[in-house]
């Protein structure tokens, strides 16, 4: 049976890149495109799809929330997410939220074919990296960095933060209220006790999480 993939992603390249490597392993593949959360949603409920690849930044929503949404709605459709973040960054959170599988965008194209054959196959994917992760979580479930303690949307307001942008670039990019954007700075300081901007950037640094 012919197998139907949607790619979720506003990068026509990443989408065309997907497609370039996956045709020559798996030739008759049908695919579809989505450029932002709501469309990739509206087309998962329109008909069934084996699989989608999402990017976590997709526009209108965060990823995580995507993922979330899909849950909540009971879609069946597996979902691979295809991000730029390094896979120590996001991969668990990820996978926490109900993804089949995460893999860096810096991945290998037999990488990507490999991931892309494991979730078909009804199976999980997760990189030696993630995996150790995961072990590592179980040996120590107390043990938990300042980071790790916030919620999906506060660590990647976290990231931004860390990348230089300012609250109304933040506020555009996820598609919120500057206000809204200024809470989770705020509850950013205060559960990782710290007081400026200057202070989440080096922590994020240190920890080589950009």
């Amino acid at each position: 049976m012919q197998k139907r993939i949607l790619i979720a992603d506003d990068h026509s390249a990443i989408r065309n890149g997907i497609k370039h490597i996956l045709a020559g392993s798996y030739p008759s593949l049908e695919f579809g495109e989505a450029t932002t959360a709501f469309e990739a949603l509206q087309k998962l409920k329109d008909k069934h799809w084996d699989l989608l690849i999402l990017d976590i930044e997709v526009p209108g929503r965060n990823g995580l929330e995507v993922l979330q949404q899909i849950k909540a709605e009971r879609i069946k459709t597996p979902v691979l997410v295809f991000s730029f973040h390094r896979e120590d960054q996001i991969a668990v959170r990820a996978l926490k939220a109900g993804a089949a599988g995460y893999l860096s965008k810096d991945s290998a194209d037999t990488e990507l074919v490999n991931a892309i054959h494991q979730v078909l196959s009804g199976n999980k994917y997760i990189s030696a990296a993630v995996a150790q992760q995961l072990v590592a979580r179980l040996d120590n479930p107390d043990d938990k960095e300042p980071h790790e303690i916030l919620s999906d949307r506060e660590f990647q307001t976290l990231l931004l933060i860390a990348s230089g942008k300012t609250v109304s670039e933040i506020s555009e990019e996820l598609s919120l209220s500057v206000s809204t954007i200024s809470t989770y700075r705020g509850r950013i300081l205060e559960k990782m006790s710290m007081r400026t901007n200057a202070e989440l950037t080096s922590y994020v640094i240190r920890r080589n999480l950009i």
